[in-house]
């Protein structure tokens, strides 16, 4: 699983990670690879925590890493205060759904559902309008293609699994249309990865489609904003 650089100054770096691959280490040895880790290999030099914000093993794209401890403290006060711009774009699953009665029979919309965690299945989260943290997500409609459509999304949060939720959670609160790929949220592809029984779990259909295809933000020092674009490899 490559990484790509796709830019680098003194301060940061942008890198494109590829699907399948951790964004931060997690639990046990075999779990050390991951996105940050490879970034602090190729510049030993930097400095600080590096890490700024995260994208789901199973989503690949655009990424940024600062490279000493103000250019990450920096970063990452960007995207708590959502200075930081950034889209992606997905393949939704159709086949199942009554177009005519989702909100996917109109070209862009805003999903507001709010989440938290699965308490008794993690990392699951669900839809909770009490005690779940505001989650909001734009979208619009890219392409319409036989069993599925192509849509951009513009998280205007940042929660766990946002836009994998925001997809398959029926209409008309949320798009009712589950991510390709998705082995938690889209049935078809959970019950195949089931079948297969992997860990970690892969649905034999291909990989997630959800990649980060546009990330914008104020450059450390400078305060020049930079855009970075990754086109989706699906």
């Amino acid at each position: 699983m490559p990484l790509t650089i796709l830019h680098q100054s003194d301060r940061f770096v942008v890198i494109e990670k590829p699907a399948g691959l951790l964004s931060v280490p997690g639990k046990g040895p075999d779990k050390a690879d991951c996105a940050a880790s490879r970034v602090r290999a190729m510049f030993p030099r930097a400095t600080g925590p590096l890490v700024v914000h995260r994208l789901d093993m199973d989503t690949s794209g655009l990424m940024v890493f600062g490279l000493d401890e103000g250019a990450q403290r920096e970063l990452s006060r960007q995207f708590e205060d959502r200075l930081v711009e950034k889209a992606y774009v997905a393949l939704l699953e159709t086949i199942d759904v009554d177009i005519a009665r989702s909100p996917l029979a109109q070209d862009s919309g805003l999903v507001d559902a709010p989440m938290r965690v699965d308490l008794d299945n993690r990392p699951f989260q669900i839809h909770d309008p009490e005690h779940g943290r505001p989650a909001q997500t734009r979208w619009r409609v890219l392409a319409r293609e036989p069993d599925r459509v192509r849509v951009r999304f513009e998280p205007i949060t940042g929660r766990a699994h946002q836009l994998r939720v925001h997809a398959s959670l029926p209409a008309p609160l949320c798009l009712g249309a589950p991510i390709l790929g998705d082995v938690l949220y889209n049935p078809t592809d959970h019950r195949l990865a089931r079948e297969l029984d992997e860990t970690p779990p892969r649905s034999p259909r291909g990989r997630l489609m959800l990649h980060a295809t546009e990330l914008s933000f104020l450059a450390p020092g400078t305060k020049r904003r930079e855009e970075f674009t990754s086109p989706p490899p699906f």
